[in-house]
């Protein structure tokens, strides 16, 4: 007997007739096999635009030149009707998907629903097109009414195609989605959708400026005073795309975090791996200008990104797959009391770690400053404040992500056992929530008073803190704040860059410092702690190899700390002030190392630890105050 239940769809868990199984088979099949010539449709449409043949049919629509069929047919003539036809096609096999939907498959059936979608989505895109031709927004037309008109055209195209994804996805026996308790997974999907979709935009207008507005240099000549808007925009795409990558990349990775499941698992591998390649393929698209065929390509690759994506969207949503962030490991440790007002506020403030925040924040400040004195400038106080309140909250959203991930251990260390998401002061999905809108509020802040580089550099801090280190590095492996502890060093970059829009070499020098660095501060915390991190099963150096290795490992990063701290000077990148206050540093951290490695006990690790701060405070003020000043 098959089960209708309106608020979840059909099919969970339900014993499907025979007849049904069938329909639902040859439904599967035909869903894709439409999705697939609708991915050819689209493609075509890309070539008509390439070819500047979107005018070969004059300003008809929908007959061709006022035939139905034409007879006295140029190229463009032919290239446009063809396309006109095979669209013709798609809607034929939209209108029979849907038919077959309505006819064979029960009334609530999530498929059945998609084909319906399906149908819509395919007239209106139809429409689309004709007033595309109506209003002669083809060809060699620059106007921002073909620019609004091509985004719509595409959005509405995303949406037919996630549409018959869905359809050929539900129509797998007992595979429904889950409407309610989704704790963060829609929100998390919902940007991602709309991130995917604004590149496509950007990709578009890219397209249609290289079309439009060829040139041979397009950073100049988006920069040259009074540049068409086309060229202005054709820079931005490639940053977008990396910006949406490492977004998409936090994503999937929380998501195979949320929902442990091998669907969303392998679905969130090949969204990656596919979108790897369109990237890969974007870099071969500018270094050869972009030919019409690998346009094509591109497109093609775009599209299977979205369907990937789509693919990963369904996955997750599924009924039968566990909601991890609505459990909780450690029920012994929820407090009953849920603060309110002040002590609410309170609790969403720890869940940023703003003692952990400050010193990153004084290393972005520094950087910026060091920048600007470069340049033998002061930053702008809009632009100071908005990178340190950017930056506040793109640490603050990476520490938030990481309590959530890390809250079954947390329970177990005494430290850690009283954060708001181990009590449920604050639940899970509240914090993924609250940190997904840091993140968000952090990037546009970051663009809008700095520059999308910083904003990038920022998300490449987070993405790298949150996958790197806490989901891939922190529980497998003693490395994890070697590799991992590179998270911490990119505020420099964000600061540096905030400035000039680049990085130059000094830049990546402070980037080094705090990479080499991390480990010496770190493990001396490290050594503080270690019972704790044993009883949570955490493999920190002291826990896996001993006191007695962790300090030589301590005393081997402080010379590559020394190394490296130097090298501005060999550079001339640096000035009398920055060499005298790195000397005495670098000499007191090695006598601090030294202390410890004879003799490890909790005097001399507090000692090396709190010193380790100052180092790298003074340390980075003086390169500051030496650019700034003295340069």
């Amino acid at each position: 007997m098959f089960l209708k239940v309106r608020g979840e769809g059909v099919g969970a868990g339900s014993h499907l007739s025979g007849d049904l199984v069938s329909n639902l088979r040859k439904f599967h099949l035909f869903a894709w096999i439409v999705l697939l010539y609708n991915v050819g449709v689209v493609a075509w449409g890309a070539y008509v635009r390439a070819t500047f043949s979107g005018d070969g049919c004059g300003d008809h629509w929908p007959d061709c030149g006022g035939q139905v069929i034409p007879t006295n047919a140029t190229l463009t003539r032919i290239i446009e009707f063809s396309h006109r036809a095979s669209s013709g096609v798609a809607l034929i096999l939209v209108v029979a998907l849907a038919l077959f939907a309505i006819t064979k498959l029960p009334k609530f059936h999530q498929a059945r629903k998609a084909a319906i979608g399906a149908l819509f989505f395919t007239v209106t895109e139809a429409l689309l097109g004709a007033g595309l031709v109506l209003f002669k927004l083809v060809a060699h037309n620059d106007s921002v009414y073909r620019a609004v008109a091509m985004c719509s055209h595409l959005t509405n195209t995303f949406i037919l195609l996630a549409c018959l994804t869905m359809a050929a996805l539900l129509s797998v026996p007992d595979v429904t989605i889950r409407r309610r308790e989704q704790g963060a997974a829609p929100y998390l999907l919902g940007l991602g959708a709309f991130l995917l979709l604004a590149l496509g935009m950007s990709g578009a207008l890219s397209a249609l400026g290289h079309m439009l507005k060829p040139t041979d240099n397009v950073l100049a000549t988006a920069m040259a005073p009074g540049a068409h808007y086309l060229n202005r925009l054709q820079p931005l795409h490639p940053l977008i795309s990396v910006s949406v990558f490492l977004y998409l990349l936090l994503m999937s990775g929380m998501l195979i975090h949320l929902r442990p499941s091998p669907h969303v698992k392998a679905a969130a591998q090949w969204t990656m791996l596919i979108y790897t390649l369109q990237l890969s393929l974007g870099l071969v698209n500018i270094a050869i200008q972009a030919p019409v065929w690998m346009q094509l390509v591109h497109l093609m690759a775009a599209d299977a990104v979205w369907i990937a994506f789509v693919s990963l969207a369904t996955a997750a949503m599924r009924s039968d797959v566990p909601v991890r962030e609505m459990e909780h490991p450690n029920l012994a440790l929820i407090d009953e009391y849920k603060p309110v007002g002040k002590a609410l506020v309170k609790d969403y403030i720890a869940l940023t770690k703003p003692r952990v925040i400050s010193l990153l924040l004084f290393t972005t400040l520094a950087a910026l400053f060091t920048a600007a004195g470069t340049r033998h400038e002061w930053p702008s106080l809009l632009l100071v404040l908005g990178v340190t309140l950017g930056g506040y909250m793109s640490a603050g959203a990476a520490n938030t992500i990481n309590m959530v991930i890390d809250r079954d251990i947390d329970g177990t260390m005494k430290r850690t056992s009283k954060r708001p998401t181990v009590t449920e002061h604050i639940s899970s999905r509240s914090a993924l929530l609250f940190a997904l809108g840091l993140a968000v509020l952090s990037f546009g802040l970051l663009c809008a008073t700095a520059n999308l580089l910083a904003a990038l550099l920022s998300l490449a801090g987070l993405v790298y803190y949150v996958i790197v280190y806490t989901m891939l590095l922190k529980r497998r492996t003693w490395h994890n704040i070697v590799i991992g502890g590179a998270a911490g060093a990119f505020p420099p970059l964000v600061g540096w860059s905030a400035v000039t829009g680049d990085l130059s070499p000094l830049a990546l020098y402070l980037f080094a410092i705090i990479f080499m660095w991390t480990p010496v501060h770190f493990w001396a915390l490290a050594l503080l702690i270690k019972d704790d991190y044993a009883e949570a099963g955490v493999p920190m150096l002291p826990v896996v190899h001993g006191e007695r290795v962790t300090t030589i490992q301590i005393g081997l990063y402080a010379i590559l700390t020394t190394i490296v701290s130097v090298m501005p000077l060999f550079q001339r990148s640096a000035g009398w002030l920055y060499m005298t206050t790195v000397i005495a540093l670098n000499v007191i951290l090695l006598a601090r190392c030294l202390t410890l490695y004879r003799s490890v006990n909790r005097p001399n690790a507090v000692s090396l630890y709190k010193f380790s701060m100052l180092y790298l405070a003074i340390l980075f003020l003086m390169v500051a105050v030496d650019r700034a000043v003295l340069s």
